[in-house]
C-alpha cells in the first residue's frame, strides 16, 4: 500500500521494513532541501569497513535531465515521474584521494599516519577494478539504508539497476571510473504497487549447530 507515514509521523526501522516496497507512480508532491539532506545524512550512517564509505550520491530534480535519465534508463516511468532521482555511484579514486577525511580524528598523528599507511597499501595493491568492486559493495549497503530510511520517513521509492551506466555518467558527470550502484526514484506514491512478496526465513536460514565430542 501507499506509505501512509506523514512527515511528522516516522515509521519504526521494524515497520519500515515490512512496508517498504517499490513504487512506480508519484505525486507532483515536491522533496525540499531538508528532507533530502536529513535523509542522506542519515543514509550517511551506513556501516562500512575501514569507515571509508566511498558512496557518493547526485540529487536530480531537473525535469531535462530527469528525462535524458529515463531515456538512458531504458524508459522507466519512475525516472521522470517521482519529483526526484537519486543516483548513488561508488568512488574510490576519489576516497583513496582523501583518505584524511575518514581516519578517526581522535588518533594521534603517529596512529593517522600508520592508519592511511595502511589503507594506501592495502587498497593501492588492486586493480581500479578489484578496489572499484569493492566500494560497490559497500555503496549497497547505503542503499540498504536510503530505501529504509526513506520510507520511514514517509517517502516512496524504487530502486533501479536498469541503465546504461556510461550514458548515466555523462548525463551527471560522474567520473568514469566510478561504478554506478542504483538509481532510486523518489517521493509520494500515487498508487499502491504490488505488495511485497518475500521469501519466508525457513526458505532462506540454516542453523548450524556444533557439535560436541
Amino acid at each position: 500500500m501507499v506509505n501512509n507515514a506523514t512527515p511528522t509521523e516516522h515509521l519504526s526501522a521494524a515497520d519500515a521494513a515490512m512496508a517498504r516496497h517499490s513504487v512506480r507512480s508519484y505525486l507532483d508532491t515536491p522533496v525540499t532541501d531538508d528532507e533530502l539532506h536529513a535523509l542522506l545524512e542519515l543514509t550517511g550512517r551506513a556501516p562500512s569497513a575501514f569507515n571509508l564509505q566511498p558512496w557518493r550520491f547526485v540529487v536530480v530534480r531537473d525535469h531535462a535531465v530527469k528525462n535524458a535519465l529515463k531515456d538512458a534508463a531504458y524508459g522507466q516511468t519512475q525516472v521522470s515521474d517521482a519529483p526526484v532521482v537519486i543516483a548513488i555511484y561508488a568512488d574510490m579514486e576519489d576516497t583513496m584521494a582523501h583518505l584524511g577525511e575518514v581516519v578517526h580524528p581522535d588518533l594521534t598523528p603517529e596512529k593517522r599516519a600508520g592508519t592511511i599507511a595502511m589503507l594506501e597499501k592495502n587498497f593501492g595493491g588492486m586493480t581500479p577494478e578489484a578496489r572499484e568492486t569493492w566500494a560497490n559493495a559497500q555503496a549497497n549497503i547505503a542503499l540498504g539504508y536510503l530505501l529504509l530510511i526513506a520510507t520511514s520517513k514517509g517517502f516512496d521509492t524504487s530502486p533501479m539497476l536498469g541503465f546504461q551506466p556510461d550514458r548515466v555518467k555523462t548525463i551527471l558527470d560522474i567520473p568514469a571510473t566510478a561504478t554506478i550502484t542504483a538509481l532510486v526514484a523518489l517521493g509520494r506514491g500515487d498508487d499502491d504497487g504490488f505488495r511485497s512478496h518475500r521469501h519466508a526465513v525457513e526458505r532462506t536460514t540454516r542453523v548450524r549447530e556444533i557439535l560436541h565430542g
